[in-house]
């Protein structure tokens, strides 16, 4: 780790990337942990070259680096010492992971074998940081992280013989109308689209039945529907556009390149 202590939100932005390990954007972030990793915390992170951020459309995409990982790795072998007045929820956080160095020394596992499965580390010397820009940040991110950490926690696998879940299917011609229209808007692969842009080239298909097949994709690996990080910027359509999922309304769709 680096000389000067991390700060607590910057401690539970490198193990949330760690339980990711994947690029993930901010409003994803948002919305499967609670925090977003900006300002000082983003910067302090970059500089030291454990985090990777690049502007994406109006929010920042973050994956932890081979530093990252490295640095985590040297800190749960000695103890991960959190910052002064961290609360109950340093404590809570403090015990999740002693009991995670613990699980690695009795398995001899290391964190890239229990949460590297989604993608390779990121090298410190790829290309460099994008400019700030504002997002929501959680008030309190190290409970999220503790939370996150308890509820994702290494489990046993299923047997083999233990059914596998039914896939997720939606709609296969509004699926593969929405998917072309997302490949026509997208101005790069893994590109995030406006559901505002989205909607005028689905024609006559209902609005409920766009729906429908929107949230159906949501459960999809190689979907997601996140909200805008930046609600002060969203105009009336892009709220008129927007579909809603578990009580939340969401502007933008990702579909894997």
């Amino acid at each position: 780790m680096p000389d000067k202590a991390l700060s607590l939100p910057e401690i539970a932005a490198l193990l949330v990337l760690m339980i990711e390990a994947r690029e993930i954007s901010n409003p994803e972030l948002k919305e499967r942990h609670g925090l977003t990793i900006t300002g000082k915390e983003r910067l302090n992170l970059n500089d030291l070259k454990l985090v990777k951020s690049r502007k994406e459309g109006r929010s920042f995409t973050h994956v932890l680096t081979d530093a990252g990982w490295a640095a985590l790795a040297t800190e749960l072998r000695a103890g991960v010492v959190l910052p002064e007045r961290s609360g109950s929820a340093g404590v809570a956080l403090r015990a999740v992971l002693f009991g995670l160095q613990s699980f690695m020394e009795r398995s001899d596992r290391s964190l890239a074998d229990i949460f590297g499965g989604n993608t390779a580390p990121v090298s410190e010397s790829s290309s460099g940081d994008s400019a700030m820009a504002p997002a929501a940040s959680s008030d309190d991110p190290a409970l999220t992280t503790s939370a996150a950490l308890l509820a994702e926690a290494p489990m046993t696998p299923a047997s083999a013989d233990t059914p596998a879940a039914p896939p997720v299917s939606a709609a296969p011609d509004v699926e593969q109308r929405i998917r072309a229209a997302y490949r026509e808007l997208a101005a790069k692969p893994d590109a995030w689209v406006s559901l505002t842009k989205l909607r005028p080239l689905l024609g006559e298909v209902p609005r409920a039945t766009v729906d429908e097949t929107l949230i159906e994709m949501n459960r999809m690996n190689d979907v997601n529907i996140v909200p805008d990080d930046d609600q002060k910027m969203l105009s009336k359509e892009d709220r008129d556009a927007a579909v809603t999922i578990g009580e939340q309304e969401k502007h933008l769709l990702w579909i894997e390149a």
